[in-house]
């Protein structure tokens, strides 16, 4: 796994990566048989749910300090000029989780 942004968050992300990949790994398997049934919404709920539980603390943490080291090296210009000039087709919801 890669380190993160900043040494500080490198951590945070490693205990990140492990958290996810391991309630992905739990997810795949049981998703394919959820997709035939009828109780694919409660099936995907549930996952949500349980991935805030195990994940979300430590997605949040990781999150503020890579936001903290992209401010305190400057890098926001950059950012911000990079949304305009590609911005995304669909803004991402503040609840969906992605490595970063």
């Amino acid at each position: 796994m890669a380190s993160s942004l900043s040494p500080e968050c490198t951590p945070l992300k490693t205990s990140y990566d492990v958290c996810f990949n391991s309630w992905f790994e739990g997810y795949l398997e049981p998703a394919v048989s959820a997709l035939q049934t009828a109780d694919r919404a409660a099936y995907a709920k549930a996952n949500a749910e349980e991935y805030e539980l195990k994940c979300g603390k430590i997605w949040q943490e990781y999150k503020a300090c890579v936001h903290k080291a992209i401010k305190d090296n400057g890098l926001e210009p950059v950012l911000q000029q990079a949304r305009e000039e590609h911005p995304l087709a669909t803004p991402p919801s503040s609840s969906e989780h992605r490595k970063a």
